[in-house]
């Protein structure tokens, strides 16, 4: 399927989504959801792909929010419904079982920063912006703001940035604990791109344990969350991966991964 609003690529093992609204700075409309969606099935159904990438086309945003000329238009119930899509995309976005990497090459704002925190990690430019500025439009963040927003930089600072609707720098966002890493621009793609290989190099099986195990076990009390652990590790051990990782070390060579999801 060819999309309109999105480009979606494959580089060796690695899955890359574009965002392709340079003209309005990659903003999102129902189309782009829409496409997002079918984009994000083909990632999964795809056992060749062990990373995605999302990124912006163009070098000002990665997404800078939402279509405001289309949503303007809404009615209640309408709104609500682009909301409710928007949020179970970025379910679905946060449910793959392969490591998803924000590459913001830009400004990352309303459903752009929205997107960037259902990833695993986020990469920036050093000149990336992000913010939650719906509450300028007499509005509040739909796809999921005011909820992953606090748990990634607590409450208080998750009000903060909701109620202001300020935008921070990238080495600002760094600071509070919502990227993972910031990079000069012209250095940006490739050092994600350097990660994404790294990731696509370790075990599939155990690279989505970790990534389940953390996400379930997150809102659960320390014991049930270690409860989790112990079921995963014992499922990883049972695993072609794990044959291979500790046959290579008790070999002294290199473990080459193969396995399968399924």
């Amino acid at each position: 399927m060819s999309y309109e609003t999105i480009i979606s690529e494959v580089e060796e093992n690695v899955a890359i989504i574009k965002f392709n609204r340079p003209k309005v700075l990659n903003a999102i409309n129902p189309k782009v959801v829409e496409e997002m969606k079918d984009a994000l099935e083909k990632v999964a159904s795809d056992q060749s792909i062990k990373v995605l990438i999302l990124t912006g086309e163009g070098d000002k945003a990665f997404v800078a929010g939402a279509d405001i000329a289309v949503m303007s238009a809404f009615t209640p119930l309408e709104g609500r419904s682009f909301s409710r899509q928007g949020q179970e995309v970025l379910f679905q976005l946060e449910a793959l079982p392969i490591p998803v990497i924000a590459c913001v090459n830009g400004f990352a704002l309303g459903g752009g920063i929205e997107i960037a925190m259902a990833c695993d990690f986020i990469y920036a430019a050093d000149s990336a912006k992000f913010g939650q500025p719906e509450i300028t439009l007499g509005i509040i963040p739909g796809f999921g703001g005011t909820q992953r927003l606090s748990r990634l930089v607590g409450k208080s600072m998750a009000k903060e940035l909701c109620m202001t609707g300020a935008m921070i720098s990238a080495q600002e966002a760094k600071d509070i604990g919502l990227v993972n890493k910031v990079f000069p621009e012209e250095a940006l793609w490739e050092e994600t791109m350097k990660m994404a290989k790294l990731l696509a190099s370790k075990g599939r099986v155990s690279i989505r344990a970790v990534k389940d195990t953390i996400e379930r076990g997150y809102d659960q009390d320390l014991r049930t969350g270690c409860y989790m652990e112990s079921d995963a590790f014992g499922i990883c051990m049972a695993s072609e991966d794990a044959r291979e990782g500790m046959g290579a070390f008790l070999e002294k060579r290199k473990a080459e991964f193969k396995g399968k999801l399924l």
